[in-house]
Order: C-alpha cells, then structure tokens, then sequence
C-alpha cells in the first residue's frame, strides 16, 4: 500500500481506499446498520464485512472494475449489462427486509418534494424554467404506487462491478431496502439509455420503459441542487443536467 485514496467525501460521510481494504466513516450509524445488515441479506454479490469499529465500517475491495461511471462511456459489454439486470432481478425477488428503507417511500411525498425542489431550482436560477418544467411533466409518469421490492435505494453505475460478463459485487448499500423496482434501473442506466435494452435483457420484459424515462427526470430534478451544494457537478458532460436536457 503506497497511499490512501479519497473516493469520496462530503459533509455527510466519506470513504477511503487503503489497498485492498475499503473505509467507511459515516456518523449516522442507522445507515451504516442498514448497509451490513443488507449485504447480509441480499442474494447477490456483495463485499465482505472485514469489521466494524462505529463511525468506521471495513470492507474488502470487490474483484473486477465498474459496469462504467456516470458522465463516461461504458466499456462494458452487453452481456456485462444484461447480467447485472438479472443479478437486481434477483434482488427484487428476494424476500423483503424487515425494515422500511430510507427512501421516500409513496407517490404523493415524493410529488410534494419534487414541486418544493422545482420551485427552488427556478427561482434560485440553478436550472432554466423551461427545462424545469419539462422535465416536471416527463417525471410525472413515476409518480404511481408501487409494490415494495428489496431495493438497493442507490444503485448507481459505478456501484456493481463486473469482470468479463460476469458481476462480481454490488457496493454501497446504506440505502437499501423496501423500495420501487423501477427507481433501481432508472439510477443505474441513469445517463446510459443505449443500455437500458441490455438491463432489460437480463431483468425480464414486465417493466413500463416510460416509468423509467420518468426516474430519470425525476432522480436528476431532485438530485441537482444537493450535488452542487456537495461539491459534486450535476453540469459535467452526460451528467444530470444533460440528463434533463434530454427530454426536452
């Protein structure tokens, strides 16, 4: 080991790399339950717990590279992508876990968070009105009820790690729980809709592509203004904002 790296850290929480050895500091210690009690359950790859000392979390690095990164390109193959959509299958099918999830967890609280948070992007002049307000009718389509599933709750790109086609583990799991199927696959094929086919390949055919289209929208309105105020760019190229100028 020559160095630590940074991989990510915000006012909320940070994680370094040490060789082979993943730390998580986080001091909300519910979600760092939440995440070790998930990866205990779920029916899929996931890291290995190494220990836990409160605020920090050990893991081992999971084999193989990201299925891609958000923003780039990704060089996985179709297969690669079709079988992390039949590993999530699996996900959803399992039992549900025993405790509700930390996401908003019904259409009409999601639907007034999502007008507060429009509003705001307008009038603090973050996102122009008129790709607000698309974007806002586009999402619209998410905003039904849902039959829990285990969800990941944050399944992001660069969370699940693939060598060859195969998938080797699925990381980050604070967020998991009783949750919306369709909100999974949307922020995993979250700016890569060329591979929404191959996720679909390997999930099954039952899902509403539209609902899909509308997490998008959904997901990147929400997610914009928390971005910037973390240090992260929503503006980058194929990044959220791009995301939303999609639509229009």
């Amino acid at each position: 080991m020559d160095e630590i790296e940074v991989v990510v850290a915000h006012s909320e929480r940070a994680t370094l790399r040490a060789g082979d050895v993943f730390l998580k500091v986080d001091a909300d210690q519910a979600r760092i339950d939440v995440e070790v009690e998930a990866m205990s359950l779920a029916p899929v790859p996931t890291p290995e717990v190494l220990w836990r000392k409160p605020p920090v979390l050990a893991i081992a690095a999971v084999p193989g590279t990201v299925l891609g990164r958000l923003g780039e390109p990704s060089a996985a193959s179709s297969a690669a992508w079709a079988s992390a959509g039949a590993v999530i299958r699996r996900l959803h099918e399992a039992p549900l876990p025993p405790w509700p999830g930390r996401r908003r967890r019904g259409p009409d609280e999601l639907a007034a968070e999502l007008d507060v948070e429009c509003e705001l992007l307008v009038t603090n002049g973050v996102l122009p009105a008129d790709l607000v307000t698309r974007n806002r009718r586009v999402a619209e389509a998410a905003l039904r009820p849902w039959t829990p599933v285990f969800t990941h709750g944050d399944l992001q790109i660069d969370h699940v790690f693939v060598d060859g086609d195969e998938v080797t583990g699925i990381i980050d799991w604070s967020e998991a729980g009783r949750g919306n199927a369709l909100f999974d696959l949307a922020t995993l094929t979250l700016g890569h809709e060329e591979n929404l086919d191959d996720v679909i390949s390997g999930y099954g055919p039952d899902v509403d592509l539209d609902v899909i289209r509308a997490w998008w929208s959904l997901r990147s309105l929400l997610g914009v203004r928390w971005l910037v105020e973390h240090g992260f760019d929503p503006f980058a190229p194929g990044c959220e904002v791009d995301v939303l100028r999609s639509r229009m």
